[in-house]
Order: structure tokens, then C-alpha cells, then sequence
């Protein structure tokens, strides 16, 4: 497997992480389209001082309604098999198409964090799992999401293809390919667990592996 292609479209709505400008109130440039006017009245929001709040908001000057701008919670496993091995996937769709990630996706509104890495595990990989500890929690800020990384106890179930997956693959902590990794989240979170379980091996440097989309 190769890097990915530098000419094709990455990140949110194809925009690559190193182009994103952060802009008034840190609203990714990528985002701010989406922004523009008041969910209550429809007015256009306006962005400055708000009475009560420490730093400057989007706000609508008609009906008062603040427009807080919050990051995406996206909830991730790494399933860990009886050898020890973790479980990613080879993603089929973009951003990172062909590149391994493991398991996870956006938290929905009527769910817990528990339950949501639980979903997303069985509809990307197949497994059941029952989420464990905490491995980590990363932001990345152009993307405007936070990413949490459970480690996770597999259960059930068995390994699937699906259309966002073209593989599932258990990997030794010395056989994780690095180089293939699709998100810089997703080599924080691994990075994360190899120190855990084995301490012995050498670890890769984050920043010799920079990805310029997703999380």
C-alpha cells in the first residue's frame, strides 16, 4: 500500500487540514458556511462581544440567540484479540480510502459514549466488543472533532467486509504498518496503546507521520 494520493480531495467536504484557516471565533473556514444564520429566527449571526460571555461569540442581533460552535465527538475502539493483537480496518471510503484506521464514528444524539463505540465496532468490523479503558482522547482542531479511543475486550461476532471497510485485519504491536495508518488520531491512539502493552518496542515519531486530512 502506498500514501495517499496528494491530488485527490481529503477532509471535510474534500478540504485538506494544512489549507484550513481558523476563522472568527475559531470556525474552520471549512465550517463557517454553515454557520452564517440564526437557527431560532433566521437572521444573519453576527460575531463580537456578548454581554456575560468571556471571549466573543456568533450571536443574532435579532432575537439574541448565541451560536455556540462545539467540536464533533467521534468514538473509536481498538478491539484487542486473546493474542493481543489489534483489530483496524482498511477504510473504504474517503477521507483515507485504502489506508487502515481503527473502528469508530460520530457519537448520535440519543446514545451513550459506551454504547456508541459499541455500535460502530459491529457496523465497521463485525465484532462484538466490550469497551474498556480509555486509551486516549485527541483533538484535532482543523477538523473540528475530538476523537476518545477505547481499548477494547472482542466478544462476538466475526470479521466483515462493508462498504466503509474493505478489510478487517488483526495486528501484532510489533506488525502495526505504520506508514498505512489513515488519521494522525489514529497513530496517536496506537502509539498510545503500544506503550502500554509493550514498552519494549520503539515507537514511530507522530510527527514523521503528519496527515494533511480527517481527524
Amino acid at each position: 500500500m502506498t500514501e495517499p494520493n496528494a491530488d485527490r480531495p481529503q477532509g471535510p467536504e474534500g478540504v485538506r487540514m494544512s489549507g484550513v484557516r481558523l476563522g472568527q471565533g475559531g470556525v474552520p473556514d471549512w465550517l463557517e458556511p454553515n454557520v452564517r444564520f440564526c437557527s431560532r429566527c433566521g437572521a444573519e449571526l453576527a460575531f463580537g462581544p456578548v454581554r456575560g460571555e468571556e471571549r466573543e461569540r456568533l450571536a443574532c442581533p435579532t432575537c439574541g440567540f448565541i451560536f455556540y460552535v462545539n467540536p464533533r465527538l467521534v468514538v473509536t475502539t481498538l478491539p484487542i484479540t486473546d493474542r493481543g493483537e489489534v483489530v483496524l480496518i482498511k477504510r473504504g471510503i474517503e477521507p483515507a480510502l485504502g489506508l487502515w484506521a481503527q473502528p469508530g464514528g460520530f457519537l448520535e444524539i440519543d446514545e451513550t459514549v459506551r454504547d456508541a463505540a459499541i455500535r460502530e465496532t459491529r457496523e465497521e468490523t463485525g465484532l462484538e466488543v466490550e469497551p474498556g479503558e480509555i486509551v486516549g482522547l485527541y483533538s484535532r482542531v482543523p477538523a473540528a472533532v475530538v476523537v476518545v479511543a477505547y481499548e477494547a475486550r472482542i466478544v462476538g461476532g466475526r470479521p466483515i467486509v462493508t462498504h466503509e471497510s474493505l478489510e478487517t485485519r488483526p495486528f501484532a504491536p510489533d506488525a502495526i504498518p505504520w506508514a498505512d495508518v489513515a488519521f494522525e488520531t489514529s497513530i496517536r491512539a496506537l502509539r498510545d496503546w503500544v506503550a502500554r502493552v509493550r514498552p519494549d518496542l520503539p515507537l514511530p515519531d507522530v510527527d514523521g507521520f503528519r496527515r494533511d486530512f480527517g481527524a
